[in-house]
């Protein structure tokens, strides 16, 4: 609340001195036209030493571009200002998720070992507990290695690997491996392809691309995930197209998915967790691969298409090609 009503205080005072402006510019404009058609009516009455000239007007023209100016300079700021508070207003969403995600396995980790220190635990039911807080554990190094990815990832420090892989092969695997991953059930996912082609990829990175859209598909759906990935090769370009039936993204919203720490809020799954880092995270790893993501989707309760275009290998110059696989072998040492 105290953000919107500060943004709502800036947006007001921005109002009011654009209105002083414009006032003091009217003002200005009324003086010196009324000046100059009482100056014409009656110019050839008064003395000669008042002559209108060019001089004359020369003050209010330098005061009529100081005037733009400053309310230009205004509007810079009050657009800088309006940045600075959506940044603040993400960075605190961020800082809450976070914690919240955190939070949630570390109560989770406390609570079994209180268990295990106050009570005599079965055998059969310590295992289960120390599975449990192994999967939490693993969530939080997820979580930690994310964090630390991106900002390695936004440095250019983060290495990737690179290599060719055929198209069909890779990523048939990786879906596999992120359906299995996330529990969905082999008959809730397809996979099509029209032809196969060879790509220059890191199997790494575009792993975690299927990891946080699976993720996302399977949260966003009121009931089990239904995923379809097709896949299309031309001499050019490789097209991943990733659909799922999920809750959809109404129209203002599909532009905003890939910033940094947004997340869509559905009142019918009120309780997604997340940070809102996944997408980003995938916009950058397909911009890292020279590649472009789009979403499309026609409205709520009617699914979603993500569109990934990857150059082919044949497309990619010798020189980049030659650059991509050397860091590949420079990750390696």
């Amino acid at each position: 609340m105290r953000g919107k009503h500060s943004l709502f205080y800036h947006i007001l005072i921005f109002i009011i001195a654009q209105l002083v402006w414009l006032s003091l510019l009217g003002i200005w404009i009324y003086w010196y036209v009324s000046n100059y058609i009482i100056f014409e009516k009656v110019g050839d009455q008064v003395s000669p030493q008042l002559v209108y000239d060019v001089q004359n007007a020369l003050p209010f023209i330098l005061g009529l571009i100081l005037l733009i100016g400053l309310s230009f300079i205004t509007s810079l700021i009050f657009r800088h200002l309006n940045v600075q508070l959506r940044i603040t207003e993400l960075y605190d969403n961020f800082i809450g998720n976070v914690t919240h995600e955190l939070k949630s396995p570390l109560a989770s980790i406390q609570l079994y070992l209180e268990t295990f220190k106050q009570r005599d635990v079965p055998a059969e039911k310590r295992k289960e507990f120390i599975d449990f807080m192994m999967k939490d554990a693993e969530r939080l190094q997820s979580l930690i290695n994310s964090i630390l990815e991106i900002s390695a990832q936004e440095q250019k420090k983060l290495l990737q690997n690179y290599n060719v892989y055929d198209t069909n092969t890779l990523i048939k695997e990786l879906i596999e491996e992120s359906c299995s991953k996330f529990r969905v059930a082999k008959d809730s996912y397809q996979f099509k392809s029209e032809s196969s082609c060879e790509i220059v990829v890191s199997k790494d990175a575009l792993k975690i691309v299927f990891d946080n859209l699976i993720d996302n598909a399977v949260k966003y759906s009121t009931e089990q995930a239904n995923i379809v990935v097709s896949i299309i090769c031309n001499s050019k370009k490789v097209f991943i197209l990733f659909t799922d039936l999920g809750i959809g993204i109404v129209n203002n919203e599909q532009k905003k998915i890939f910033n940094k720490f947004y997340r869509i809020y559905n009142k019918e799954i009120p309780n997604v967790k997340g940070t809102g880092l996944g997408l980003y995270r995938v916009r950058e790893i397909i911009k890292a691969h020279s590649g472009k993501i789009s979403v499309s989707s026609e409205g709520a309760d009617r699914g979603t298409t993500f569109k990934i275009e990857l150059p082919a290998y044949n497309a990619i110059s010798k020189r980049r090609l030659k650059k991509l696989l050397k860091t590949e072998k420079q990750s390696q040492v």
